[in-house]
């Protein structure tokens, strides 16, 4: 199990210094953030113990059961699921550093209500809907400025960038476009030169698509089945509308 692990990472970092060269930039210029839904904490320590800091849970409930066991390894720990509002207060009591699927007001305004309470900040992604699909959370591209400006007045939640899930298909000509509207969606924003909003994150591509999301400028790639292994059910469970 430790020796598939390590291999995997490997040989996903090799593909993602490929594509960077590719693409003429910095590998470092990459984070890989580990998709750990479904995997188990000893599973987990591998990777970190490989150097890894960086993970992600999709639901809450996954969270809180790994929380103690990985207390132990050194890591930051971000959220990519859809957030229910009831579960602020478990985000913040399980030490999520950021946020990346904020895609609404209400969330961040409630959001900024319980980091008030409890003095505190917190980074936060902008979650767009890229592929315009009904399945997927998002705010659409063409509301994600106004929806920006809105949060941006909020002191407690600070914006670092934007996040996407791109279209599941093996098409490249279908998926490039989603990947290229995030980069536009950054630039507009960066050019409105809105105060207190950082644009430096683009988190999006995953294992199937890592390479096309470099070239068209990802500093996240979140990577789970390519490292761990094939999951009970597929991408399309843990990111639908209609699955709690």
């Amino acid at each position: 199990m430790e020796n598939d692990i390590l291999l995997h990472l490997k040989e996903i970092q090799n593909r993602i210094n490929k594509a960077c060269e590719k693409a003429g930039r910095k590998a470092e210029e990459v984070q890989l953030l580990l998709a750990t839904k479904t995997v188990s904490s000893e599973r987990i320590k591998i990777a970190l113990a490989a150097g890894y800091r960086l993970i992600a849970e999709n639901k809450i409930q996954e969270l809180k059961e790994k929380f103690e066991d990985l207390q132990s390894s050194t890591h930051t720990s971000h959220f990519i699921g859809h957030l229910q509002t009831n579960k602020i207060k478990e985000i913040l009591k399980y030490q999520v550093s950021c946020v990346q699927s904020v895609d609404r007001l209400d969330l961040a305004e409630k959001l900024q209500k319980k980091l008030e309470s409890e003095n505190k900040t917190m980074d936060i992604l902008i979650q767009v809907n890229t592929s315009n699909e009904a399945s997927k959370f998002g705010v659409a591209p063409e509301n994600t400025l106004a929806l920006v400006q809105e949060i941006a007045k909020l002191d407690r939640v600070r914006i670092q960038g934007l996040m996407t899930i791109g279209l599941f298909s093996d098409d490249e000509s279908k998926v490039r476009p989603c990947f290229q509207l995030l980069k536009k969606i950054q630039q507009d924003i960066v050019q409105a030169n809105i105060p207190h909003v950082n644009m430096r994150e683009l988190s999006m591509g995953m294992s199937g698509d890592l390479e096309i999301a470099i070239e068209e400028g990802a500093t996240i790639i979140r990577v789970g089945t390519a490292i761990f292994g094939k999951r009970i059910y597929p991408d399309s469970y843990y990111w639908n509308e209609n699955i709690v």
